[in-house]
C-alpha cells in the first residue's frame, strides 16, 4: 500500500509538473507571438555592450512591447536569444516579438541609401554626403579623402566617383561610401577603356574620363551623347579648341554668377577651352556610365559644331557657316 501511495504521489507531482510546463510553454508562446505596439515603421538603435534585459525594459517604456515578464523568462531559458548585436534596426507594424528577437540576434541592420547623381561636382556630392544624417563625415573622412586624392592624376577627386545609389548602415563613415564609389568608377572606366574605339585620341583612360565629364555637362539627352563625343573627338583630331561652356563655368568656380559673359570666355583659367587647346587638366563633374560609354565609343561623324536649341537638345553642323546660321536661329533670334 505504501508503495502504491508513493507512486500515486509521484505521478501526481509529475502531472502537476507537466501541467505547469505546458502552461508555461503556452504563456511564453503567447508572449513571443504578441505583436509590437506600433502603427508605423520605427527605428531603434542598440549600443555596444547594452544588455538584452535593458533593451527589453526600454522597449516596454517606449510602448513598443507590452508586458516583458514572460520575455525575461524566455531569455533565461533560451540565452541564445539574448545575444543582441549593436546597430540600428527598423521595426515594422505587425512584427511579432519573436521576430524582433530574431532580428536583434541576426544583426541585420536597416540599410539606408544615398543617390549620387551624374553631372554634379564633387563639392555638391560632399554637401549631400554631409547632410545625410546616418553617415558620419568627420576628420577621419577628410584624411581618407586627402590620401585618396594624393594618388589620383590631377590631384583631384573630381570625376572619380561613379554615380549610383549606395546603401549603408547607420553610423557608417562617409569615406566608406566614397571609397566604394571610387572603386566602382575605376572598374567601369578600365572596362570601357578596353572596349574603346581604337581611334579615340586619348593617351589614357583618364583623358577619356575628362572627356566623359564634359559630355555629361553638355547634354542631358542620352541619345545625343555619342554624337557630341564625335564632335569633340573631331575637334581634338584637328587641333581645334573644344570651346565648351561647361569648362568655362567650372574654371570660374564660385565666381560664376549663372550667366556666361564675353569676358568669361576670355578668362585665362586652366579649364577654359576657349583659351586652351585640348582637354582641361581634370574632369569637371562626375560622369555617368552613358557619358563614359560615349567618350570611348563616339559616333563617327563629320560634324564639328553644335548649339543648344533651347529644349535640351542641340543642332549639329558640319561647317562654320551652318553653325553660324544655327546660332542665329536658336540663340540670337531669342
Amino acid at each position: 500500500m505504501k508503495l502504491k501511495s508513493i507512486l500515486k504521489f509521484l505521478l501526481l507531482v509529475l502531472l502537476l509538473v507537466l501541467l505547469a510546463a505546458t502552461a508555461l510553454y503556452y504563456y511564453l508562446s503567447q508572449q513571443s507571438q504578441q505583436p509590437l505596439l506600433i502603427t508605423q515603421p520605427q527605428l531603434i538603435t542598440l549600443q555596444k555592450g547594452q544588455s538584452a534585459r535593458k533593451v527589453l525594459v526600454e522597449l516596454e517604456q517606449q510602448h513598443i512591447i507590452g508586458d516583458i515578464t514572460g520575455l525575461k523568462i524566455l531569455l533565461k531559458l533560451k540565452p541564445q536569444l539574448a545575444n543582441f548585436k549593436a546597430g540600428t534596426y527598423e521595426l515594422l507594424p505587425g512584427t511579432q516579438v519573436q521576430q524582433l528577437l530574431d532580428l536583434l540576434v541576426s544583426g541585420k541592420e536597416k540599410l539606408f541609401s544615398i543617390s549620387l547623381v551624374e553631372g554634379l561636382q564633387w563639392r555638391e556630392w560632399a554637401a549631400q554626403l554631409k547632410s545625410q544624417e546616418h553617415l558620419i563625415f568627420n576628420a577621419e573622412t577628410d584624411s581618407g579623402i586627402a590620401a585618396l586624392i594624393s594618388d589620383l592624376p590631377g590631384k583631384s577627386i573630381e570625376g572619380w566617383l561613379l554615380p549610383d545609389t549606395y546603401h549603408f548602415a547607420s553610423g557608417t563613415n562617409a569615406f566608406t561610401v566614397i571609397s566604394i564609389a571610387h572603386q566602382k568608377m575605376r572598374q567601369y572606366l578600365e572596362e570601357q577603356w578596353h572596349l574603346r574605339a581604337l581611334d579615340v585620341p586619348y593617351a589614357n583612360s583618364y583623358e577619356g574620363l575628362i572627356m566623359a565629364s564634359i559630355i555629361e555637362k553638355e547634354t542631358g539627352v542620352a541619345s545625343e551623347r555619342p554624337r557630341i563625343a564625335g564632335v569633340f573627338v573631331n575637334r581634338l583630331n584637328l587641333n581645334m579648341r573644344l570651346q565648351t561652356d561647361p569648362t568655362v563655368i567650372y574654371g570660374l568656380g564660385p565666381d560664376f554668377d549663372g550667366d556666361i559673359k564675353r569676358k568669361d570666355l576670355r578668362a585665362a583659367t586652366p579649364y577654359n577651352t576657349y583659351v586652351i587647346k585640348g582637354l582641361p587638366p581634370t574632369p569637371i563633374a562626375m560622369p555617368g556610365r552613358l557619358a563614359i560609354n560615349a567618350a570611348f565609343t563616339p559616333l563617327p561623324t563629320d560634324e564639328l559644331y553644335f548649339v543648344a536649341k533651347g529644349d535640351g537638345s542641340h543642332q549639329f553642323s558640319v561647317s562654320l557657316q551652318e553653325h553660324n546660321q544655327a546660332v542665329k536661329q536658336y540663340i540670337l533670334n531669342k
